[in-house]
């Protein structure tokens, strides 16, 4: 179990370095992209506890706040990471492709994705996750 807190903190790095990549010039944006999804692989295939954002936001954010009202599974989070792992490769390829629509759509969507979370508390890729768990029931 995790304290959802820290997804939100997750999804707020993640929008200011994405964001930062729509506005950088390409070989910066490039670079922003790769390491969000260095980030995004290491939530998806470690479990979104052993992310560098997880790392600060224990070491630096949680002893700051009250403990969480409640915890939340990782396994909807993990998910999420998996598909901002999806859009940072397309992004990536779009870029290596001289495709910079491509790439900058699919980072747009990401950005989307993480400004809801971080601001609303609104997982994207985790209602996903919980709407595939129903409908493979």
């Amino acid at each position: 179990m995790i304290d959802p807190r820290g997804p939100r903190f997750t999804a707020a790095v993640t929008l200011v370095l994405l964001a930062a990549a729509l506005l950088a010039p390409t070989p910066v944006a490039v670079a922003l992209v790769a390491v969000q999804a260095l980030f995004f692989l290491t939530g998806a295939t470690l479990g979104v506890q052993r992310t560098p954002t997880a790392y600060v936001f224990k070491t630096l954010v949680k002893p700051r706040l009250a403990p969480p009202a409640a915890l939340e599974d990782p396994r909807p989070p993990r998910f999420a990471q998996a598909v901002g792992l999806a859009f940072t490769v397309v992004a990536l390829l779009g870029f290596a492709a001289g495709a910079l629509v491509v790439a900058q759509v699919a980072i747009g969507f990401a950005v989307a994705a993480a400004l809801l979370n971080a601001v609303f508390g609104f997982c994207l890729g985790c209602e996903l996750y919980l709407l595939g768990m129903r409908l493979a029931r």
